[in-house]
């Protein structure tokens, strides 16, 4: 084995230290410590859908779930089902 077949990925923190780093090294170095991912395929699973938000109400939406530490997808999902909870469940 070659020296260069050898290579070790260091130990990164950050996003920006791991995408410097692959900026500058080939995968083809590191191959031999790669392995095949274990994907299984959930048939129930969601789906994403592409849904026109007006900007004002998405920048909001982003701050307030990052201020309770959620994804801007999970915090709109919260909030969507809970209104469709009141708007279902409300006397006309």
């Amino acid at each position: 084995m070659s020296k260069k077949n050898e290579a070790v990925t260091p130990e990164m923190a950050s996003y920006g230290e791991i995408g410097g780093f692959w900026d500058m090294h080939s995968l083809i170095d590191y191959c031999d410590q790669t392995e095949l991912p274990a994907l299984e395929i959930e048939p129930t699973a969601r789906r994403r859908c592409l849904v026109a938000v007006d900007p004002d109400l998405l920048r909001r939406a982003r701050q307030i779930a990052h201020r309770r530490g959620l994804t801007t997808e999970c915090f709109i999902n919260l909030l969507l089902e809970q209104r469709l909870h009141e708007v279902e469940n409300c006397v006309s």
